[in-house]
């Protein structure tokens, strides 16, 4: 495919990454609906004016905490998701390979909302669901940077 061509719809590993990404995307903004649900059904409030409108006082609670650190964990690994992505894209790499790191990835990080924020697994499930996703990066970063050195 020509290098004009990488990031049109007619490029079948742009049309999966955008897929893939807004999957991810959607998932990432479901996250605050997720936090804001654990905190009105356990009457748990971070800010001092929330806490007063349902007179209880600012205090923490582990499932609401939860599900806070799976969508900090989400904007650590998915927005560098969507930066690697796109470079992986122009660097023109197989439709095969390239779906099977999006759909690694997304996998990965829908399975670490399960395992973290919703049922609770116990460890290695996050662990692993982390790391898939990480090592995924890691491959486009890889891929990226060989096909690139080239021309260098």
């Amino acid at each position: 495919m020509a290098a004009g061509n990488l990031y049109s719809a007619d490029n079948p590993v742009f049309a999966s990454f955008c897929f893939y990404a807004a999957v991810i995307a959607v998932k990432m903004l479901l996250m605050s609906f997720l936090t804001a649900y654990h905190r009105l059904t356990k009457n748990v409030f971070a800010n001092p004016e929330d806490a007063k409108m349902s007179n209880v006082k600012v205090r923490t609670h582990e499932s609401v905490e939860r599900v806070r650190r799976a969508h900090l964990n989400d904007l650590e690994n998915v927005l560098p998701f969507l930066i690697i992505g796109l470079l992986y894209v122009g660097s023109n790499p197989s439709a095969s390979c390239a779906l099977l790191y999006f759909r690694v990835f997304t996998a990965c990080r829908m399975l670490h909302t399960v395992v973290y924020a919703i049922v609770v697994m116990p460890q290695p499930a996050r662990a692993l669901s982390y790391f898939g996703g990480m090592l995924v990066n890691l491959a486009m970063l890889v891929s990226i940077i060989s096909t690139y050195s080239h021309s260098m």
